[in-house]
C-alpha cells in the first residue's frame, strides 16, 4: 500500500483529473449550446445533438425531445434520418467493391447496366456518379419511373443539359448503390447491413430500424404542419437517403474517416479513399460525396458551398489531382422531410462533428452554428 502522503497525492490527483474532465465537458456543452440555441430557437426544433470526437475522444451535447408525443428526451443513442449524409454509405461501399474486384469506379455504367449501351448515362463511370458529375442529372427520381427498371428505361432517352457539370443528384447516388449492390449479390439493405455496416464496427445504424430498436428511433416534425412523419419510400431511398443512425455511432464512423479506429485495411482503405479530391468546383474540392474547402475556411464560402445554387443547379467543375494535404474541412448536409443533419471534420485537427435534429432546418443555420462551434472549440 502507498505511504499516506503518496495516496493522499494520488486522491487529489485523481481528484483534479475528474475536475478537469467535468469543466471540459461542461465547457463544451456551454460552446454547443452557445453555437446552436438561435437555430434551436429560431426553427423551433424539436429536439437536437451535437456529437464531437476530438483525437478519438467522444463529447455529446443533447437538448430537446425525440417525440413529443411521449416526452422522450434525445440521447447520444436516438435514432435519426439522415437524408442524403446516407450516401456517405453508399459512396464507402462502392470504394469497397471496387478493393474487391466485384466493380470499378473506372468503369462506365453500362458496363453494369446494359440497356444503357450507348447512351450518355450509359457512359457516364462510376465515379461520375460517386462525384455527382453527371452533365444535368435530377435531383431526385422522376415521378414516371416507378422502379429501377422503368429507371434505367428513362435514363435511355435522358440527354445531358450542361455536359461536364456538376448536378448534385439522389438519382445518381442511388443508381450508384444499386449497382454496387447489385454487383455483390445482395440488396442494397443486406450489403450495408450484413456487410458494411458490421465491418465499420457500427451497432446501431439501419436501413430498415429494427423492432427492438423501435423505440429508439426519433419522429421527425414536418416544418409547415409540426405533424410527426417519418422519411417516404421511394425509387432508390436506401441508396440515397435511406440510412438512420444515432450521434454515437456516427462518430464511430468520424473516426475511422480521422484514422482513429481500429478496422481492417480494407475498410480503412475504402473509407479514405472516399476523401480524395477528384474535381473542383468554385466554392470546394468534389470527392466521392465529400466536400472539401482548405482550413480555415470562410464561413460564407462554407455556407454559399452548401447552399440551393449548388443543391439545385448545376456547376461547373474540373478535374483534379486529389487533395495535397490534411489542411481541409470535410462536410456533408442531409435532410428528409423531418429531419436535418450535417457531419463535417477537419483531419488537421484531428476534430470531427455531427449534428442531428428532427427537423428539417435550413443547410446555412446547420452550417453556421457548427463552424461557430469549430472555431469555440479550437479557441479561434
Amino acid at each position: 500500500m502507498p505511504p499516506p502522503l503518496i495516496l493522499s497525492t494520488l486522491i487529489v490527483t485523481a481528484s483534479f483529473t475528474n475536475v478537469l474532465a467535468q469543466d471540459s465537458q461542461q465547457a463544451f456543452e456551454a460552446n454547443a449550446a452557445a453555437s446552436f440555441e438561435a437555430a434551436i430557437a429560431d426553427y423551433d426544433i424539436p429536439g437536437l445533438i451535437v456529437g464531437v470526437t476530438r483525437d478519438g475522444q467522444h463529447r455529446f451535447y443533447q437538448t430537446g425531445l425525440a417525440s413529443r408525443e411521449d416526452q422522450r428526451p434525445v440521447t447520444p443513442d436516438t435514432l435519426f434520418e439522415l437524408g442524403s449524409i446516407s450516401k456517405i454509405f453508399s459512396v464507402t461501399l462502392a470504394a469497397l467493391a471496387d478493393e474487391r474486384g466485384q466493380v470499378s469506379l473506372d468503369a462506365p455504367v453500362s458496363s453494369y447496366l446494359a440497356p444503357l449501351q450507348g447512351t450518355p448515362a450509359g457512359a457516364l463511370t462510376l465515379m461520375d456518379l460517386a462525384t455527382h458529375h453527371s452533365g444535368g442529372l435530377p435531383l431526385q427520381v422522376p415521378s414516371e419511373a416507378e422502379n429501377v427498371d422503368q429507371l434505367v428505361k428513362w435514363l435511355g432517352n435522358w440527354q445531358p443539359s450542361e455536359p461536364g457539370a456538376r448536378s448534385y443528384s439522389n438519382l445518381s447516388i442511388g443508381l450508384l448503390g444499386h449497382i454496387t449492390s447489385d454487383a455483390m449479390g445482395m440488396s442494397y439493405a443486406d450489403a450495408l447491413q450484413k456487410d458494411l455496416l458490421p465491418a465499420l464496427g457500427l451497432n446501431n445504424t439501419w436501413i430498415n430500424v429494427p423492432g427492438d430498436a423501435a423505440d429508439s428511433y426519433a419522429f421527425g416534425y414536418d416544418r409547415k404542419t409540426n405533424a410527426p412523419i417519418r422519411v417516404t419510400p421511394g425509387v432508390l431511398d436506401d441508396e440515397a437517403y435511406g440510412v438512420k443512425s444515432s450521434a454515437r455511432d456516427m462518430l464511430k464512423l468520424l473516426d475511422i474517416e480521422l484514422l482513429n479506429a481500429d478496422v481492417s485495411a480494407e475498410i480503412q482503405d475504402a473509407v479514405s479513399r472516399t476523401q480524395i479530391g477528384q474535381f473542383q468546383t468554385r466554392l470546394f474540392t468534389q470527392a466521392m460525396i465529400w466536400e472539401a474547402y482548405p482550413w480555415p475556411v470562410e464561413q460564407e464560402r462554407l455556407v454559399g458551398g452548401n447552399g440551393y445554387d449548388f443543391i439545385l443547379k448545376p456547376q461547373p467543375m474540373q478535374e483534379v489531382a486529389g487533395l495535397p494535404d490534411r489542411d481541409v474541412i470535410l462536410n456533408k448536409t442531409g435532410s428528409t422531410n423531418g429531419f436535418g443533419g450535417y457531419v463535417a471534420m477537419v483531419p488537421g485537427e484531428n476534430l470531427g462533428v455531427v449534428v442531428l435534429a428532427n427537423r428539417n432546418y435550413p443547410n446555412e443555420a446547420r452550417v453556421r452554428a457548427t463552424h461557430d462551434l469549430i472555431n469555440r472549440m479550437l479557441g479561434k
